[in-house]
């Protein structure tokens, strides 16, 4: 096996001349920022994060601006981000920080792990970027370098495979004072999993453990780490309603929690007659028009949606409720609409308009 003592300076000997140095977020120590990329990079690709992460700095250039921001300012930029609920977490994240820590981010992992939506690795992640902290991360891309590298079997998301998997982490931190080393050390795990050490296609001629890797050496670059078990994706199905008003449609606000939560969406019904119920109460005609499936993929289900388009011939001039709008299309930027809803919708709009 490769050894430890050597691991953490050989990784830095290779970001220093391969790794990535002109991202958005790197070469500042500013905590929100880097909290801000950390928590949009979960679960996400750096390519899909850059303009996202740019239009929240332009918006909200500090942390206090964040948690003086509507919620719904703030969904509304998240939209298409997915994982809706890191959206929520930064909202409160940031309101904890600005109105209860004085506008200053804690500067330990423990302190930090404790703020809404950052778990271990993230808050590890910041204290090193931020404060040069001697912590370890476990991301994806880190479990994915260690299982290859070291030749852990097990699915990364099992417990005691996790639990190893940070021991092992732990141990391989750099030994040093020097804030720098460390922080470049944190990075340079990242940018090895994220450039060379990727799921497809590991690029292990390039990588600077190739002699010693066992995945390598043993040709296992596919088996690991190992996949997560597969378990059957149920499907679910579901009626949305476009009604339209004029150069407006109908919009209600969907729950704080669950999928899309905090989001505005089309009204929903269980079946056909449900939806045609729906449109009735809002002036519309119950004869709709019926639109192409549109399919959604889960993490843990697949979402059918059947989507109708309708008229509103009587709308009610006032809503009574506040989380239900006629939302014109000409500002449909301006609400957080779900990916797939927005994708349909701008399907539609150029015969809705």
């Amino acid at each position: 096996m490769l050894a430890l003592t050597d691991f953490s300076s050989r990784l830095i000997a290779w970001q220093r001349i391969h790794g990535r140095h002109d991202l958005p977020w790197q070469n500042t120590r500013d905590a929100y920022r880097i909290w801000l990329s950390e928590i949009m990079l979960q679960q996400t690709q750096v390519t899909t994060v850059i303009p996202y992460y740019a239009r929240f700095l332009e918006r909200f250039p500090t942390v206090t601006a964040l948690a003086d921001a509507p919620i719904d300012d703030v969904m509304a930029l998240w939209a298409g981000l997915g994982y809706y609920s890191r959206a929520r977490n930064l909202h409160r994240c940031a309101q904890v920080v600005a109105y209860e820590q004085g506008g200053r981010f804690p500067r330990t992992v423990e302190k930090l792990a404790e703020l809404p939506g950052i778990g271990r690795s993230t808050a590890a992640a910041v204290a090193s970027f931020a404060f040069g902290a001697r912590a370890t991360i476990l991301d994806g891309n880190v479990k994915r370098v260690l299982a290859r590298v070291f030749g852990i079997a097990g699915f990364p998301g099992e417990k005691k495979v996790e639990n190893a998997m940070w021991a092992l982490a732990e141990s391989l931190l750099p030994d040093a004072a020097n804030k720098d080393e460390v922080t470049a050390y944190t990075q340079s795990l990242m940018d090895l999993g994220a450039t060379l050490c990727v799921r497809g296609k590991p690029d292990c001629p390039r990588c600077p453990f190739a002699s010693d890797c066992v995945a390598k050496v043993e040709g296992r670059q596919r088996e690991l780490p190992a996949a997560r078990p597969k378990k059957a994706v149920p499907t679910r199905k579901t009626w949305m309603l476009v009604l339209r008003d004029g150069d407006s449609i109908l919009l209600e606000k969907r729950p704080p929690t669950g999928i899309w939560g905090g989001l505005w969406s089309l009204p929903e019904a269980a079946d056909e007659s449900a939806l045609a119920q729906v449109a009735h109460g809002f002036g519309g005609e119950e004869t709709l028009q019926k639109l192409a499936l549109l399919s959604h993929t889960f993490t843990h289900f697949k979402l059918e949606i059947e989507p109708r388009l309708g008229e509103a011939r009587h709308a009610p001039r006032e809503l009574r409720e506040a989380e239900i709008v006629w939302a014109p299309l000409s500002r449909i930027d301006a609400y957080g609409v779900p990916a797939p809803v927005r994708k349909l919708i701008d399907a539609l709009s150029g015969s809705l308009l």
